[in-house]
């Protein structure tokens, strides 16, 4: 099981870009899951609180094999009903893409992309990491041209990061990658059809 030490208040300034683990999936889980409480408490979107009650909810899911993204946890934890749950992780998602720099941009007809099945063919790790993250590879073309998105930018903009680095580790090349956001139903749709959810 992951551990992970207490997120504590840090201080009135912005919070650091999302970078990535660039470690085990493990240590990219838990990279993913400190930037995106931290980024929620700054923006003020959730109170500390609600984080820490959140957090022990996601880890103890990704423990169990069962990926679950922080934004959708506050969500709940805060008491919001399924049939708003659309909307809270959209405005949830807002708030940390408007401190982010560049902000990934919301991508509406994303959930009618055909899955990149020789690029997750191709790199299986990534394939597993898009799975923790929730954040599927929306397309590839090539190595050249890569897209990822997730309803949470900051999950979006660590794929996009271990995406760059493995391709340029395998190939030599710097590839363009996108991080981008989806709305909750197409970030849902996408996620079970890509990692079998």
């Amino acid at each position: 099981m992951i551990q992970m030490e207490a997120i504590t208040p840090f201080p009135a300034s912005q919070p650091a870009a999302p970078r990535s683990g660039r470690g085990d999936i493990g240590e990219i889980i838990q990279t993913c899951i400190e930037q995106t409480a931290e980024s929620l408490v700054f923006s003020r979107a959730a109170t500390q609180d609600d984080v820490s009650r959140a957090v022990e909810i996601v880890l103890k899911s990704q423990a169990d094999g069962h990926p679950l993204d922080l934004l959708e946890a506050v969500a709940r934890v805060q008491g919001h009903q399924e049939e708003f749950m659309g909307g809270i992780v959209r405005t949830l998602g807002d708030r940390l893409a408007a401190i982010l720099n560049p902000s990934p941009p919301l991508i509406p007809f994303a959930g009618k992309l055909i899955a990149p099945s020789a690029f997750y063919d191709s790199f299986d790790h990534l394939h597993k990491i898009a799975r923790v993250l929730l954040s599927p590879v929306i397309y590839a073309e090539d190595t050249d041209a890569i897209g990822t998105a997730s309803a949470n930018p900051v999950a979006a903009t660590i794929l996009a990061e271990e995406i760059r680095n493995t391709v340029f580790k395998r190939f030599g090349i710097r590839p363009f990658v996108t991080a981008a956001r989806l709305d909750y139903e197409s970030w849902t749709f996408l996620s079970r059809k890509h990692f079998e959810l």
